[in-house]
Parts: C-alpha cells; sequence; structure tokens
C-alpha cells in the first residue's frame, strides 16, 4: 500500500468548532506497530435493575465448567447466536448489597455496591459514601490515554437527591458509577449530549448561538469536516478508505436518528426558548440502541476504553408497552409466585436481553486492528439482585462478553463456589486491563477459569 503520508494514531477531522477523531487505520500501523499486535482493550459495564427470572435465565449444564449449549433458555436465549463469544457466570456474590444490620433498602444497595463492592451509608443526606467503583479504577489508572477517561450513559433518568428506599439517597439507585467513595457519577440519557460531547469541541458545546445555529439548520457534523475528510480519503489505501466510509456512516446514521428523534419530540411537546427539543426517544429499543451506538463509536474512535451503561434505575417503574406490558417493571418483580407476573418480568428481563444482543453484534461486526472491537472488549451485563422478589444478591446473573484482547476463553458457563465475591471478578477484569489493583471493596483475591489455559 502506498500513502503520502502516515497518520498519527489520534489524527481528527476538523472543522470549524468540531474535531471527529478517527478509527484505527492501517495507515496508522507504521507509527504505532506495538498497538497493532497488542491492542489496547475496552471494558463496559450494562446494568439492568430488579433482578431477573433467574429459572429462565440459566443455562442447563453438568459441572463446574461447561461448554455453553446451543440453545440458552427464553430470557438469555437471544444472546445463543455469540455463544462462542460470550462467558456466563453462576455463583458470585455482591455481599455489601445485602442488610448487614441495616434494614430494608435493598435496591439501594444493590446499585450502589454493584460496581463498588463497599456497603453503602444509610442516608438520604448529603453523607453518602460507598466505594469507588471498578470503572473509575480503570478510568484512573488508564484514562489519561484517550480523550475521555470515562462515560457513563443510561436510558432513565433519576434524581440524585432524597430519599428512595428506605432511608436510602437517591444517588444510590440512580448511579452505579462511583469516582470517589461519596462522588456518584450519574448517567446521561440524552444521545444528543453524548454525540456533541464525543464530537463537538468544548468550545462549540459551550456557545448557545451556535448550539442554536446547529439545531436550528439541523446541519450535520459531518458537512463541517467533509473537507477535510476528503482530503484525507486521498491519501488512503482502498482498505481504509472502505474502514473510514463506514465509521462516518455510522456517525451520520446516529446524528440523523437524533435529529428525527428531535423533530418528532417537537410536534408534541410545547417548545421553549430555553431549552431545545428532547433527543430523547419515547421508544426503549430506539433509544437503547442510540446509547450502544454511541458506545460503539466511542470505542472505535479511541475516546474513551471505559463505559457504564444503566439501562434502568433501581426500583424503575418503567413499563414496557413496547412488549405489551403497561405494569411497572418494579411492582411486577414482586409477584410472590403469581404466574402472569412472573410472565411479564420474564418478557421484560428477555427484552433487555435482546438490546444488549444488538450491542454485541455491533461490536462484532467492527474492525479494530487485528480483530474486531468484541475481540478486544470485556463487556459485562448483570444486575445487582438476582431474585427481584425475595431480594437476593447471591447466584448474581452475570455475562462476560468479549475475548480480552486475548485473555478470555469465552463460549463456557462457569459455576463458581456460592459466595464467591463479584469483587474478585472484578480485581481479575482490572488486572486484564493491565491495572494493578491487589483488592477492591470487599475482594478476597482473584477468580480464575477466565482463561482456559
Amino acid at each position: 500500500m502506498s500513502l503520502s503520508k502516515r497518520l498519527e494514531r489520534r489524527t481528527f477531522l476538523r472543522g470549524l468548532g468540531t474535531a471527529v477523531a478517527l478509527p484505527f487505520l492501517d495507515a496508522m500501523v507504521p507509527a504505532f506497530a506495538r498497538a497493532a499486535t497488542n491492542p489496547r482493550c475496552r471494558m463496559a459495564f450494562v446494568y439492568v435493575p430488579n433482578g431477573i427470572i433467574m429459572d429462565a435465565w440459566t443455562p442447563v449444564t453438568e459441572g463446574q465448567i461447561a461448554a455453553l449449549p446451543a440453545e440458552l433458555p427464553r430470557i438469555s436465549a437471544p444472546l445463543a447466536a455469540y455463544r462462542q463469544d460470550i462467558m456466563m457466570l453462576g455463583g458470585l456474590t455482591c455481599n455489601s448489597g445485602r442488610a448487614l444490620g441495616d434494614g430494608p433498602g435493598d435496591h439501594g444497595r444493590a446499585g450502589a455496591a454493584y460496581l463498588t463492592a463497599t456497603h453503602p451509608r444509610k442516608t438520604a443526606g448529603r453523607d453518602i459514601q460507598t466505594g469507588i467503583s471498578v470503572d473509575q479504577i480503570a478510568a484512573q489508572h488508564i484514562g489519561s490515554g484517550t480523550k475521555f477517561a470515562s462515560l457513563e450513559l443510561g436510558c432513565e433518568d433519576g434524581v440524585q437527591g432524597g430519599n428512595c428506599d428506605n432511608g436510602y439517597s437517591c444517588a444510590y439507585s440512580n448511579s452505579i458509577s462511583w469516582r470517589s467513595s461519596s462522588t456518584p457519577m450519574p448517567p446521561e440519557v440524552r444521545p444528543r449530549a453524548v454525540f456533541e460531547r464525543l464530537f463537538g469541541s468544548d468550545d462549540f458545546g459551550q456557545d448557545p448561538v451556535q448550539r442554536a445555529r446547529q439545531m436550528k439548520y439541523q446541519a450535520s457534523i459531518l458537512d463541517v469536516v467533509l473537507g477535510d475528510a476528503q482530503r484525507l480519503k486521498n491519501t488512503l489505501g482502498s482498505t481504509d478508505r472502505a474502514k473510514l466510509d463506514e465509521y462516518l456512516f455510522a456517525i451520520r446514521d446516529i446524528e440523523s436518528r437524533i435529529q428525527k428523534t428531535e423533530k418528532q419530540n417537537a410536534q408534541v411537546k410545547i417548545p421553549t426558548l430555553i431549552e431545545p427539543p428532547s433527543s430523547v426517544p419515547d421508544n426503549l429499543t430506539e433509544h437503547s440502541k442510540l446509547m450502544f451506538d454511541l458506545m460503539t463509536v466511542a470505542f472505535q474512535a479511541n475516546l474513551t476504553r471505559v463505559v457504564t451503561m444503566l439501562m434502568a434505575t433501581e426500583q424503575s417503574t418503567r413499563s414496557y408497552r413496547e412488549i405489551g406490558v403497561a405494569e411497572g417493571h418494579h411492582g411486577l418483580t414482586h409477584h410472590q409466585g403469581d404466574k402472569d407476573k412472573i410472565e411479564k418480568v420474564t418478557q421484560i428481563n428477555r427484552f433487555h436481553v435482546e438490546q444488549f444482543a444488538y450491542f454485541l453484534g455491533k461490536l462484532k461486526a467492527t474492525q479494530d486492528g487485528d480483530g474486531t472491537l468484541l475481540d478486544h472488549s470485556m463487556i459485562v451485563y448483570g444486575s445487582g439482585l438476582s431474585d427481584g422478589n425475595r431480594h437476593l444478591h447471591e447466584n448474581l446473573p452475570t455475562v462476560l462478553a468479549g475475548r480480552g484482547c486475548g485473555t478470555l476463553t469465552p463460549g463456557r458457563y462457569v459455576k463458581y463456589a456460592a459466595e464467591t465475591p463479584m469483587a474478585n471478578f472484578f480485581v481479575a477484569m482490572l488486572d486484564r486491563m493491565g491495572v494493578p489493583v491487589d483488592k477492591m471493596g470487599d475482594s478476597t483475591g482473584e477468580i480464575d477459569h477466565l482463561t482456559d489455559l
């Protein structure tokens, strides 16, 4: 391949008020040969609230370690197409989510303890306290190498103050990411805000005049950098040109869908001079897909290597009319054996997994150096409760997707001993991210069997 120039990894397409990072291209390999052979791994955590109907989640296998069967139970069935790219883990426990003498409040504790492995202080005031979450431990060690140390995204907005669960602050239920023991990282639920953060310069994002002009004329960010993009393409080989075209198409597609949502919402909401039309779709399927697509391009362009995604907040009362469930999610989980309610919770659980499977498909279809984004990632899907009816914090539903840059052996179900700390799993993940941590939260070591040696 003949090139007129070699590209730095942090090359941007630039225009007025806009800087669009590039994906990994072959033209970057000569200057970053080691990165090409040893790609930088990404990690993400996708959280679902209120527990899962475990009988319809857990695969039927024999022994502690077994190959994932071709057919998975009803809830986890959407993952069957990716069974060679995932591990399903059983037996992991978040003991810090239990009462430990503090009485009711399992939902607040479940959210706060899930990634911190630390028992949260029972308070509805400002003196909230838990631990630093695993994603932020990673971000503090490796975040300086990317534009954003981490991203915190979600599909349901929540308040951060007040009492949400039996004396536990709403901050505990509405944030799974904690930068410090007293500083939650609330998720951003607005696709437009995430898009502008990723692809707009800081000055552009803060200038209300330019923002209003962008919103009024619905101009594409890519139109601003079109000239720079064309000049770059003229220096690239055919493979890189195709990669760049696919990447820019994905960005334009995301932006077009955001604009479509804003136009639709503007037609049904009273316009104001203070806020632009909402970019949050009423349909959760489209909302989650937008957020997962934004996560994909953020990973692809190496804008960040650490992301958390909150599908819904703990005690979420969201109804799922897109699948015919009109009742609120949390209320249904307290089914007390009612078969009709169990069926509806099962449908909600499967719906969430279907959205996650979409994300895995996007990662697997996106080339990244000598593999795919899924090959070079560790993506966790799970909940801080197993049985939402009884508020159980043991045997948590857990999926680990991706190959962790060759450090994982997917395609298996691993059943760990009862009461194995979830934090041991996180320590093992951090080790694979190159983060030297011997202990976090209530960890007692590092779990094995993630790699079949």
